[in-house]
């Protein structure tokens, strides 16, 4: 029997990840699930939203399913420590970004598929009537480099500041004092651009996609974003049936709003890669439909982008939309060779939302609150039930 980690987190991440699981229960998967601590009430009890013992979990058993985290500025996650931890020098740290470094998680994986009938999808004008385009994208962001890898200073170390300073455009900032000036690098590894671009390549082929596009600003960040298209240059020569496109971020997404059912999959750094997968997964239904892979050599940990909405996770019944839980923990069933399953449950949702009974609050357009179950939408556990009755 397989044995999956379940880390619940915060807010509405204990409230959909129990339905993800009724889910895979009902889909007929069997696993032994080991829950682990993480998020907001470890903080601020412990002086560590990530304990080690959740750590030495995952390093046993590799493949984890998460809910969402609480995270908020320095100064204020500072405060709202338990009073004996005050002054003892704990700095709050985002724990998936520490499961991304410790787990070396390096491939981020975004799909982006439209289900027929999601009255959220992505419409545009044609002649005098609309159509609505067949959106398919999957974006892989490198995801333990970039600006995201944490390097960074207010008020610079000596030794820094001289090191760039030997650069000539630091010149203009040489008059600036140090404790006004912030600085964030932007890293990039050949090794890690070479893994991220192959790994795009081998998924195309492998599910079909024409294309693989290269998101970057190689325009402007000449070193780091060159050094993605240098390599995408090469390994494109191995896969000569998959056209190579670049496109720069700025563009992309306007031409995201344009033609989105021209991109197969898309590759970007951290940061880029952030932006560009939130615009296609705003195509497609939003946060409620947007799941995400994080990968390893080694590891894997599934979970969905919405964040962890502390002010959903009191309502009774609740109303949030669980599918991009489900989703999730679709991409985890792929990723263990349960192909079979994890297509079964996603027609199960395809279903449900062409035949456009069933709708969740976001799907309405309905502010949240408890008063959407009056105004015709359904709750978190009636998606769910539908769900599993149509498998």
């Amino acid at each position: 029997m397989k044995e999956i980690v379940i880390m619940p987190g915060d807010g509405i991440g204990k409230i959909v990840l129990q339905e993800a699981l009724r889910v895979l229960d009902a889909s007929g998967f069997q696993a032994k699930y080991i829950p682990a601590d993480i998020g907001w009430e470890f903080w601020k009890t412990e002086g560590n939203p990530l304990p080690q013992r959740t750590l030495d979990l995952l390093e046993k058993h590799r493949v984890a399913l998460f809910g969402a985290i609480t995270s908020k500025p320095k100064d204020q996650a500072a405060q709202e420590l338990t009073p004996r931890l005050h002054g003892k020098g704990y700095e709050y740290y985002s724990p998936i970004v520490g499961l991304r470094q410790h787990f070396n998680l390096d491939l981020c994986i975004r799909p982006c598929k439209s289900f027929p009938g999601n009255p959220l999808n992505f419409i545009r004008k044609k002649n005098q009537g609309y159509e609505e385009p067949c959106i398919d994208v999957v974006i892989f962001r490198q995801n333990t480099e970039g600006l995201y890898a944490g390097v960074e200073w207010t008020n610079p170390p000596a030794m820094v500041r001289a090191a760039l300073e030997t650069h000539p455009k630091m010149a203009k900032f040489n008059k600036i004092p140090s404790p006004d000036l912030a600085i964030s690098t932007r890293i990039f590894t050949r090794s890690a651009c070479h893994r991220i671009i192959s790994e795009a390549f081998k998924h195309a082929q492998a599910y079909g996609y024409t294309s693989v596009t290269i998101c970057e600003k190689p325009n402007v960040i000449r070193e780091t974003s060159g050094m993605m298209r240098q390599e995408a240059q090469q390994i494109a020569s191995e896969y000569p049936d998959i056209n190579l496109r670049f496109t720069n971020i700025d563009a992309q997404m306007m031409w995201l709003t344009k033609n989105p059912e021209d991109y197969g999959v898309i590759v970007s750094g951290n940061m880029f890669g952030d932006i560009v997968s939130d615009g296609f997964a705003g195509l497609v239904g939003g946060l409620g439909f947007a799941c995400s892979a994080n990968v390893g050599t080694t590891c894997a940990i599934f979970e969905p982008t919405h964040g962890s909405a502390p002010k959903y996770q009191d309502l009774m019944p609740s109303i949030v939309n669980p599918i991009a839980m489900i989703l999730s923990a679709c991409m985890m069933l792929d990723y263990i060779g349960e192909h079979q399953r994890a297509t079964r449950i996603r027609d199960a949702i395809g279903k449900i939302i062409a035949e456009g009974k069933l709708r969740t609050y976001d799907m309405l357009r309905l502010p949240g609150g408890q008063n959407v179950l009056e105004n015709g939408a359904v709750s978190t556990l009636e998606m769910t039930d539908a769900i599993i009755k149509r498998l």
